[in-house]
């Protein structure tokens, strides 16, 4: 046969070969990394992309994209990356990426600051607060336009515990696939073991309560890697691992749905105090519990972060003077 004829037999192999479930269809998953200033996101989405630039600061939201084949000559799947500067200062701008459009395949990184636990909980509470918030408000509206979609998403976010779980009625989880990630482990694991223990069972037990994956990380190849397996999970729909590691002397590794209240035990405070402490959730208890050995740092000092204009990485003398003269 002629060049063509092969060819032609060779594209309907393939079609044929496609026929087998959902491998033809491309997949597409949009990821949002949020959290501390300088926590290290734009290293860890350059290393899960293989990248070896050195990251510069995220300014706003910045938006970058991954490709990958499931399989040799299969088409490759798209992750949209996007991430959003500025700790919790531009927290607004959340709900630029996540539309009613993608919301199905989306999902959220929260990158925690291990070296600085008190800014820690504030970080977190109003990252994922304000997430949530917009979330639910599509949710709804979809609720009202494509209801099956809008009950699929909400079922989804039971996925990972098994039916006979016994903290179903005790969690919330969060609307979208979630992964924390604790970060500078390095610095971390210089601390006190006490201070250590306190970070780590509450980011358990916080993670378990938001039916999320937990990773700590450094710049350590190892500790990469298993920060990229869980996302590569939530980008390529590459599997998770099933290791668990809940050791509070080690960096802790835990996919979704696989600790327990149980396991991760009562907040590190005695009875008295925690008798004390008027709470009306467990979330509550744990907070105050946390910030009575880290008391939070005002969350005006988190929320406006110096002005790029002053910044001297982005000087340009002309913009400058005339800056100055309009100043005077």
């Amino acid at each position: 046969g002629t060049l063509w004829d092969l060819a032609v037999a060779e594209v309907e192999k393939r079609e044929n070969a496609e026929g087998d479930g959902e491998s033809a269809e491309v997949s597409e998953k949009s990821v949002l990394f949020v959290g501390s200033k300088n926590g290290g996101k734009t290293t860890i989405i350059l290393r899960c992309l293989d990248r070896e630039e050195i990251p510069k600061p995220t300014l706003a939201l910045e938006y970058t994209f991954g490709r990958r084949a499931r399989r040799h000559n299969t088409p490759k799947d798209i992750a949209h990356f996007w991430e959003l500067g500025g700790g919790t200062s531009l927290q607004e701008l959340i709900r630029v990426p996540i539309t009613s459009s993608n919301i199905r395949a989306f999902s959220v990184v929260l990158v925690l600051d291990l070296s600085k636990p008190n800014e820690l909980w504030t970080t977190m509470e109003s990252l994922l607060q304000v997430t949530r918030s917009h979330v639910n408000k599509i949710l709804t509206k979809l609720g009202k336009t494509n209801p099956e979609v809008a009950a699929e998403i909400k079922q989804r976010v039971w996925n990972n515990l098994q039916k006979d779980h016994p903290d179903c009625e005790l969690v919330d989880p969060f609307p979208l696939p979630l992964v924390i990630i604790g970060s500078k482990y390095d610095i971390f694991h210089e601390f006190d073991s006490e201070m250590r223990k306190i970070i780590s069972k509450t980011l358990r037990f916080v993670s378990h309560y938001y039916g999320a994956s937990l990773v700590f990380t450094s710049k350590s190849e190892a500790l990469l890697l298993k920060t990229r397996i869980l996302i590569n999970n939530l980008a390529f729909g590459i599997d998770k691992s099933k290791s668990v590691s809940v050791d509070h002397s080690k960096p802790l590794f835990i996919p979704a749905g696989l600790d327990s209240l149980h396991q991760i035990g009562p907040p590190p405070a005695s009875d008295s105090d925690i008798g004390k402490l008027h709470a009306n959730t467990p979330l509550e208890l744990w907070k105050k519990v946390f910030e009575k050995t880290f008391p939070p740092k005002s969350s005006y000092d988190l929320q406006y972060p110096k002005d790029p204009a002053q910044d001297s990485q982005y000087a340009e003398y002309e913009v400058d003077v005339m800056r100055a003269q309009k100043n005077e």
